[in-house]
């Protein structure tokens, strides 16, 4: 059973003011910050995604491109976005915060990937 089990705090945008009343016109792609904390404790960490569209992407490739920590959606819907990490952060937890750190940075860049002291 996991000691530590992951809790989205906020998803916050600095592209969008408002990110819960985003509606783009046509592809886009923005970057989401999913601030996330060990349920119970203080302090979030944010964990960054590009949410994007397909043609968005598409448009953007030069040679090969790696689509780490990009969400591929045809349209944005908040409430979906929300629901998906939410749901993602459920398999997540494990014996200690670097741990799940680790695990939800498959997801989004975690801030502290690859620190060093």
């Amino acid at each position: 059973m996991p000691n530590v089990e992951p809790e989205v705090r906020y998803l916050i945008s600095p592209d969008v003011p408002e990110l819960e009343h985003y509606r783009p016109d046509g592809p886009f792609g923005i970057l989401v910050q999913a601030l996330i904390g060990p349920r119970g404790s203080e302090g979030e960490e944010s964990f960054d995604i590009i949410v994007c569209t397909p043609e968005w992407f598409s448009s953007r490739i030069s040679g090969i491109s790696n689509g780490r920590h990009h969400l591929f959606v045809h349209s944005f819907d908040f409430h979906a976005l929300e629901s998906y990490i939410r749901n993602y952060c459920t398999c997540c937890g494990d014996a200690s915060w670097p741990l799940v750190a680790q695990k939800l940075g498959r997801l989004g860049h975690w801030e502290f990937e690859d620190y060093t002291p």
